[in-house]
């Protein structure tokens, strides 16, 4: 072999280890850079939020992934349980060297798991998880791009005022940092609102778990709202137990507007699953695919081809959370935490979940902001009701719900 062809093999070598092309399009090295998510498996929007994370990291890496290099997701079970949760980010980190946490669902280990990321230094970008506590503990590695669960129901709260106005309210909610969260929010707006609380009903989620005996125990916390119906039955949970408070709330013929605090309540299995009862419930939500964000309905509709259901806001946040991870990371100086931490700082970007940056405001840190809105269940399907300028459809009153006089 000539000298000449000797340095041009070596030239290719080189190219290729810089994951450089000689032809068009990027090319990827064979080095990847890891991302760890912490994922509940067993919880109802594990699937589609996996799903979409796989969506994403084929966009990402199809677009030449993190400056030439691939990015490579590790998934860790956490349970939804403390101890399952904290071993989780421990692997992700020490094991599968992760230089960046992506996701958790269940609030009440997420705060867990987000302590220890911080203490591992380790820049953690939650998704989901809704326990305001998350982003108030002043940990500098924990960034949120999902609404603390105290700001939910934000546009149901404008929407009940000014189209709805109720006198009366009834907050039902699941024992969880996520429930009790909604669920307080919802007694401060009564209250500044001059609403009457007619009742306020805690469950143990732990017993509403297995539908046999969760049945009979809704039936007997919601018995004293058939005598004495408010206008509206505000509820906070996740899916399984949501369809069951509704098929309850029906079968005692309480006549009051029906409201969930997005969680369970934004799923097309909701509907699947209460079936004729789910009709006219409103919830609030925190995403549609008729917003006006960038990628948002060819998010929508690449999902719904692929797997044959319709994404709701738990997908668009994995999803748009692994493309606001890759560009931090495109951005960032190195791999190293307190660089991530200085492109997260920085991070401004269009997603399709809608912008996304990091602020600190009231006793928030390092949070995003949202605005969410109202969609109620018309002819077994989700329309957008609230606001104005983002709505699909009318609100349509319930044919058998009367406000108390």
């Amino acid at each position: 072999m000539s000298t000449r062809c000797i340095h041009y093999s070596i030239g290719m070598v080189l190219l290729l280890m810089m994951g450089l092309s000689v032809g068009s399009g990027p090319a990827i090295a064979a080095d990847p850079l890891t991302i760890g998510i912490p994922h509940s498996e067993r919880y109802p929007y594990s699937t589609m939020m996996k799903q979409s994370f796989e969506m994403a990291l084929n966009k990402i890496n199809r677009e030449g992934g993190i400056r030439g290099r691939p990015l490579k997701l590790v998934y860790a079970d956490d349970r939804g349980e403390r101890e399952a949760g904290e071993a989780a980010i421990r692997s992700l980190v020490s094991t599968s060297g992760a230089v960046m946490l992506v996701g958790a669902y269940q609030s009440s280990n997420t705060i867990y798991m987000a302590r220890i990321a911080d203490k591992m230094k380790t820049p953690f970008l939650v998704c989901t998880a809704a326990d305001d506590r998350i982003t108030q503990r002043k940990w500098r590695y924990v960034y949120r791009l999902n609404p603390p669960a105290s700001e939910y129901a934000k546009g149901l709260e404008g929407f009940l005022l000014e189209q709805v106005k109720p006198r009366s309210m009834a907050i039902v909610y699941e024992n969880s940092p996520y429930g009790t969260g909604g669920a307080l929010q919802m007694m401060w707006f009564c209250r500044e609102n001059d609403i009457e609380i007619k009742a306020i009903i805690p469950y143990h989620k732990e017993r509403a778990r297995k539908e046999s005996v969760g049945t009979s125990y809704f039936q007997r916390l919601l018995a004293p709202l058939k005598n004495d119906p408010p206008d509206v039955v505000y509820m906070v949970s996740y899916l399984a137990d949501g369809a069951l408070l509704v098929k309850s709330l029906r079968k005692f013929g309480v006549r009051s507007l029906l409201c969930g605090g997005a969680g369970g309540f934004t799923h097309q299995k909701f509907i699947d699953t209460a079936g004729p009862d789910a009709e006219y419930l409103l919830t609030a939500t925190l995403w549609s695919p008729g917003l006006p964000y960038p990628g948002a309905q060819d998010y929508y509709h690449q999902y719904r081809k692929k797997y044959g259901v319709a994404p709701d806001y738990h997908g668009a946040e994995a999803y748009s959370a692994l493309l606001v991870a890759a560009d931090t990371l495109r951005r960032a100086a190195s791999t190293k935490g307190e660089d991530i931490l200085a492109a997260l700082d920085n991070t401004n970007t269009d997603t399709p979940f809608g912008p996304v940056s990091f602020n600190d405001y009231g006793q928030f840190q390092r949070q995003n902001r949202v605005s969410t809105m109202v969609l109620q269940i018309i002819n077994g399907t989700f329309d957008s009701v609230w606001p104005g300028d983002l709505s699909t459809a009318t609100f349509v009153p319930p044919p058998e719900w009367r406000k108390s006089p």
